[in-house]
């Protein structure tokens, strides 16, 4: 059942479209990414779902709510963690999480809720003492304690080290697990493939691609990425030039080839007869970041 619908969506800002006929419909206790360049119109159409932005055209629909004309009680179902998000430096956690529940008639037991994000010993700490870390667990437990069917998370995890990104990558899924649905808007293809149940791809304000992760990989037109450094003359148009080559690029001394088991096969027999030893030879299975490179043609 879509607790999500989204239909022909469009915004333009001062004639230019940023927007431009976006469909897509999330199903309820799924966690359903946005994913794009920069750019690409990930947040206004996040914005135009929690009702920030009214659309030009086309229909949001958020449980049944029209988030532009039911703003009201769209806050009692949906909550949002805003791309560039800040609170006042001086508030402590404490505050934080008492001021929001003030605002819901029926809130969360924010005690617990912070528990649960491990806050609680950060009650007293403020806003702008807390690491990144911390603050993004702050804004998660802001963005729950409505009791929300729905929470849209907004680059959630940019500015992040890798260890607090995957720290929260575990707090998504927690969230998730607890019955909300997650929307993640975010330009990480590492972060959409480990999450999401479902991928919608933008580029140029527009789906581009829509489906598992699995599926969006298999699409691709690179299924296994080659990597080495030569001992001799080698060029990489010579290699995206081998059979089933999807591409290939030169980063410092390594080349890397997007292709295929024919492609992989071709290159070292190529090798072989050239007698160039391949040091640090990796073979791997394409992830979601080719996947995404072949569809948008964009570097993020």
């Amino acid at each position: 059942m879509a607790i999500i619908e989204v239909d022909g969506l469009r915004k333009s800002y001062a004639g230019r479209p940023v927007v431009d006929g976006i469909s897509f419909a999330v199903e309820a206790g799924e966690i359903f990414g946005i994913l794009g360049p920069n750019g690409a119109g990930k947040t206004t159409t996040a914005e135009c779902v929690e009702g920030l932005r009214e659309p030009d055209s086309g229909t949001v629909r958020v449980a049944g709510l029209d988030p532009a004309a039911d703003r009201d009680r769209l806050t009692r179902v949906l909550g949002a963690q805003l791309q560039d998000a800040q609170l006042q430096p001086k508030i402590t956690v404490r505050e934080a999480l008492e001021l929001h529940a003030a605002c819901y008639p029926d809130p969360a037991d924010w005690q617990a809720l912070a528990e649960r994000l491990g806050l609680t010993e950060r009650f007293g700490t403020r806003f702008a003492a807390l690491s990144g870390g911390q603050q993004q667990r702050l804004f998660i437990a802001l963005a729950l304690i409505g009791n929300p069917q729905v929470v849209v998370l907004d680059e959630l995890t940019t500015g992040l080290d890798p260890r607090a990104r995957r720290d929260t990558w575990q707090l998504i899924e927690e969230v998730r697990a607890s019955g909300v649905t997650v929307v993640l808007v975010t330009h990480f293809t590492e972060e959409a493939q480990r999450l999401c149940d479902r991928v919608a791809v933008l580029d140029r304000g527009q789906v581009v691609a829509l489906d598992a992760p699995s599926g969006l990989i298999n699409r691709s037109p690179a299924s296994v990425v080659m990597s080495f450094v030569p001992r001799g003359g080698l060029d990489a148009a010579e290699l995206a030039a081998m059979p089933g080559a999807a591409s290939a690029t030169s980063q410092g001394d390594r080349l890397v080839v997007n292709g295929t088991d024919e492609t992989v096969e071709s290159v070292l027999s190529l090798l072989a007869r050239r007698g160039i030893a391949a040091r640090e030879l990796r073979v791997t299975d394409a992830t979601l970041d080719e996947a995404f490179l072949a569809l948008t043609g964009s570097e993020h």
